[in-house]
């Protein structure tokens, strides 16, 4: 939990610092909507886990909606994106030398960053599917962004002979969803099940290459 602790903290301390209740406010709705789900969330409940009068919240946002919009775009746009983003160009970096490797490392590194931010990351993807606004968001600073490099990096590997020849966008998105779905069952839906990680990084990866693989 440390470091989605040090995601809030930078979170508050934005260009436009959050005052304490403010802060109070917030803690308290990030809690309740990842717990509970953005629509089964009232403003008084927020309020009052907040420690606040629900006036208050209404004097820093004007609707719940306003409230919700003020944790996840700054949280996606300045901090959770340019993660996701950093973490793409180090995987580039490294330069795997076969495609499933590359997968492997992905894989291995969405963990670690879901273990450190479930709270943000349960409400991203309750909330998204209903919001357009959030959809938007979500799109022009990590999606897009990461669909490019992601297909660019499946050129690289079809140019050495790894993969099939099927359009590079559909390589992409076969991988990222077996990849988003691993880990959605691993840590969303399923997390108290004695999950043997290794053994299903190694199925997973090995599915994908089976799909998309040359042999």
């Amino acid at each position: 939990m440390a470091e989605e602790k040090d995601i809030f903290k930078q979170l508050f301390e934005q260009e436009e610092p959050f005052t304490e209740k403010q802060q109070k406010i917030v803690e308290a709705a990030i809690e309740m909507f990842a717990e509970k789900g953005y629509a089964s969330t009232s403003t008084s409940q927020i309020a009052k886990k907040a420690g606040v009068a629900e006036g208050t919240i209404f004097r820093h946002y004007k609707t719940k909606k306003d409230l919700l919009l003020s944790i996840v775009s700054p949280t996606m746009a300045k901090l959770i994106a340019p993660f996701v983003i950093r973490d793409i160009n180090k995987v580039l970096d490294a330069k795997y030398e076969r495609y499933e490797d590359f997968l492997k490392a992905m894989i291995m590194n969405r963990q670690e960053f879901l273990k450190d931010n479930m709270t943000v990351f349960k409400i991203l993807i309750q909330e998204i599917p209903f919001h357009p606004e959030l959809k938007e968001q979500f799109k022009e600073h990590i999606a897009r962004k990461i669909f490019e490099k992601f297909t660019a990096l499946v050129d690289h590997y079809k140019e050495k002979g790894q993969i099939i020849d099927l359009p590079s966008p559909a390589v992409v998105r076969f991988s990222a969803t077996s990849i988003f779905g691993l880990l959605l069952v691993r840590y969303v839906f399923l997390p108290e099940e004695d999950w043997d990680d290794e053994k299903e990084i190694e199925m997973t990866v090995q599915m994908i290459m089976n799909g998309v693989g040359k042999e």
